[in-house]
């Protein structure tokens, strides 16, 4: 159990921390590396590396939405099984990319489906045999294109597809009684994005989903994100998904306008910040900055 839940969760006092000696101190504070956060009494989230986790327990078994990595998909499905003695009901993979399906093997033999948006099992696919890594995979059985919906203990969950993004599979995953979203790599809170231009990837599109995605949602729905720079939060509000909607207007704003001063791409992706987003920050400016500019040549 990570640290600090390891300390709210059995009463463990700090004087009583003192008492152990140096090595063991160390050794307590530094194992594991993941953490819990419980949003609910049923829903949390993991994260340890990779993107984001989040899961849902129900009298039905358990829905987790993504996976990380094989060693991080068994460190969550150990502690699930701490909180739980039903088994697990649903994977969701909210896109392909491998730090948030690479764990799906883990779950091979202990959940009955794998749930994903047609194109993102496509992408998976395509992936694993370019990579060679096609008996390292547990692919979705099921898919969807548009909307899929169950209820699924007391919750129902939701997903959608607003079109392309990060890729052109990526789904967001509504709780729907919790009214929270998991918007996998749809947002970067405060950290340059991926932007998979191999997969469809699409920022103009990305933009408007964005808008889309706080109109079909509440004032009040809390969304869970892929991936944070550090000293942020994975759990957002309409105004983080709309503030990264105006960073990747001012990506496409910045790049075209080096475009027409006659910079080169070489030129462009040398930027150490993007005018009018100064809190996105961080290494990896170079990625939506080539993106930006491969969409914005495309025609030309």
């Amino acid at each position: 159990m990570q640290r600090r839940s390891f300390i709210r969760n059995s009463g463990l006092s700090l004087a009583a921390i003192a008492l152990l000696n140096n090595r063991s101190l160390a050794s307590f504070l530094n194992d594991p590396s993941f953490k819990i956060t419980m949003l609910t009494n049923d829903i949390g989230v993991f994260t340890e590396k990779g993107g984001t986790i989040m899961f849902m327990l129900t009298k039905e078994g358990t829905v987790v939405v993504d996976s990380q990595f094989p060693d991080t998909a068994q460190h969550l499905i150990d502690e699930i099984k701490k909180k739980t003695t039903e088994p697990f009901r649903l994977l969701i993979n909210t896109h392909h990319h491998g730090d948030h399906t690479s764990g799906n093997i883990a779950f091979k033999s202990l959940v009955p489906h794998v749930l994903a948006h047609v194109n993102s099992k496509t992408n998976q696919l395509q992936n694993a045999i370019k990579q060679k890594t096609e008996d390292k995979q547990l692919y979705p059985d099921q898919t969807y294109s548009d909307t899929w919906c169950e209820k699924i203990g007391q919750s129902e969950v939701c997903l959608h597809y607003f079109g392309a993004g990060h890729t052109n599979g990526d789904s967001l995953v509504h709780l729907k009684d919790a009214d929270i979203v998991h918007m996998g790599d749809l947002v970067f809170n405060r950290r340059h994005p991926y932007v998979d231009k191999n997969a469809g990837a699409d920022i103009s599109s990305w933009i408007t989903l964005l808008e889309t995605a706080t109109k079909t949602f509440s004032s009040k729905t809390r969304y869970v994100c892929g991936h944070a720079r550090e000293g942020f939060d994975i759990v957002l509000n309409a105004a983080d998904l709309l503030a990264f909607r105006d960073y990747l207007g001012n990506v496409l704003r910045f790049t075209e306008s080096e475009i027409k001063a006659g910079k080169t791409k070489d030129d462009i992706i040398k930027a150490k910040g993007i005018p009018g987003s100064p809190e996105w920050q961080g290494d990896g400016i170079e990625r939506p900055l080539s993106a930006a500019y491969q969409e914005l040549t495309a025609d030309k």
